[in-house]
C-alpha cells in the first residue's frame, strides 16, 4: 500500500486556525490530518477527539462528524454543537451520558509527561466502549507507559507537525491501514 497522493495539500482548518502558544497547540500538516481522518472514518462510528481539533474539524464523513465530539479546554470552539469544554486536570469530570459511548478515541495532549498521559488515559478509558479503538500521538519515549496504560503500539506512519521541533509518533491499539505505511513528508 502507498500513501494516497490524491489527498489534498491544503486544509481549511490549518489555513484559518492560528496555533495558540498558551494551549501548546501545534497543528499536523494537511497531509497528516487527511491520512488520520481517513483511518478514523474507516474504523469508527462515534469518536471522542481529545485535544485534536485539526482532525475533528477535517473529517469529511458528515454523519461521523455529527455523532462525534471534540473535548478541549480552548473555548474558541464553544459555539460548535459537538464541542465539550474539558480540562485534562479533571479527567473524570465528563457528563455521564458520554461514558463508554465511543468506539474510538483520538488523543493529542498539549504536554507529553507521564502525569499528563495518565490523566488522558483515564478519560479515554471512561469514554471508550468495550473493544474501542485508540489513536494517539506523542514522543517515542512514551511508548512503554502508553503500552501499559492503553495497550497501544507505535505505527509506521509518522505525523508531520511543521512547527514542532521534535518528531512525534502515532500509536494505535488496533491493526491500522493508512497508519501502517510511511509518511512521505517525514524523511
Amino acid at each position: 500500500m502507498v500513501c494516497d497522493a490524491s489527498l489534498p495539500a491544503h486544509n481549511a482548518f490549518v489555513a484559518h486556525t492560528r496555533e495558540k502558544w498558551e494551549f501548546n497547540q501545534y497543528w499536523y500538516s494537511a497531509h497528516t490530518i487527511q491520512v488520520m481522518a481517513k483511518e478514523i472514518e474507516e474504523v469508527a462510528t462515534k469518536v471522542a477527539f481529545l485535544s485534536t481539533p485539526s482532525v475533528y474539524f477535517s473529517l469529511t464523513n458528515g454523519q461521523l462528524k455529527k455523532r462525534s465530539y471534540f473535548f478541549d479546554l480552548d473555548t474558541q470552539w464553544a459555539g460548535f454543537p459537538n464541542y465539550v469544554r474539558w480540562d485534562y486536570n479533571q479527567p473524570l469530570a465528563i457528563d455521564e451520558s458520554f461514558h463508554h459511548s465511543f468506539d474510538c478515541v483520538v488523543i493529542d495532549p498539549p504536554f507529553v509527561t507521564h502525569e499528563v498521559w495518565a490523566k488522558y488515559a483515564e478519560t479515554a478509558l471512561l469514554l471508550l466502549s468495550n473493544g474501542g479503538k485508540i489513536i494517539l500521538s506523542t514522543i517515542r519515549e512514551n511508548a512503554e507507559i502508553l503500552k501499559r496504560l492503553l495497550q497501544v503500539e507505535p505505527q509506521v506512519f509518522q505525523p508531520s507537525i511543521p512547527h514542532l521541533v521534535y518528531q512525534y509518533f502515532l500509536f494505535a491499539n488496533f491493526p491500522t491501514k493508512y497508519l501502517s505505511v510511511p509518511n512521505p513528508e517525514v524523511p
